[in-house]
């Protein structure tokens, strides 16, 4: 499923950018799929599939492993906005 997922998306990522959109392209995109597919299915317990392959956006990766989910009802929320903060423009 996951090898069948991964191909998917290459061929969504080819559809969509056949040029390329603000440094990315379908060759990096490609990349970094087969790069968090093996990423799954080591965590998982299966051989990589894609060798050699990197990371070509280590700012995704470094965004999405810092990324902590937490449970509304469980944490004291301090991320909200008061309305003097709001820009209006």
């Amino acid at each position: 499923m996951i090898l069948q997922a991964t191909q998917l998306e290459i061929e969504y990522a080819r559809d969509t950018m056949p040029r390329g959109v603000l440094g990315m392209n379908a060759v990096m995109m490609e990349e970094y799929l087969q790069f968090i597919a093996n990423r799954r299915l080591v965590q998982i317990g299966l051989p990589e599939q894609f060798k050699g392959v990197k990371n070509p956006f280590p700012w995704m990766s470094e965004i999405m492993d810092l990324r902590k989910e937490k449970n509304f009802f469980e944490t004291r929320v301090i991320e909200y906005q008061t309305g003097g903060a709001l820009s209006w423009d």
